[in-house]
């Protein structure tokens, strides 16, 4: 019998150590994946960095700059939305290895763990 397990975890970095574990160690696996937002990525790179902002001569002048100013940058230019970088996996699997699934899955953090079997 065919299975489908899926989870939600908070990053999707943290989901890819989980499925990668969960190949390596569960038999019967015919597939895994992972979805997430990739909107949060830009966030996250805006996170601890500074925006540059260049300010010419005059409004006729070409190719010169009088001023560099510097500001950190935010990440809050993106909505809390679009922020969140929860990301859902998803199990293909014969129904014998749900249980160790299960078990890999909240042990490294999974939450909203579900299957149609269990």
């Amino acid at each position: 019998m065919v299975t489908r397990v899926t989870a939600e975890f908070e990053a999707p970095e943290i989901a890819e150590s989980a499925l990668k574990k969960i190949r390596e160690t569960v038999r019967g696996v015919y597939s895994t994946n992972f979805v997430y937002n990739r909107r949060s990525n830009e966030a996250e790179k805006l996170r601890g960095g500074t925006i540059y902002t260049i300010l010419p001569t005059a409004v006729t002048s070409k190719n010169y700059l009088t001023a560099t100013l510097e500001s950190p940058s935010s990440e809050d230019v993106i909505p809390e939305p679009a922020r969140s970088r929860k990301t859902t996996v998803f199990i293909v699997c014969d129904g014998s290895g749900t249980d160790k699934i299960h078990s890999i899955l909240s042990g490294m953090g999974g939450t909203d763990i579900y299957s149609p079997s269990m």
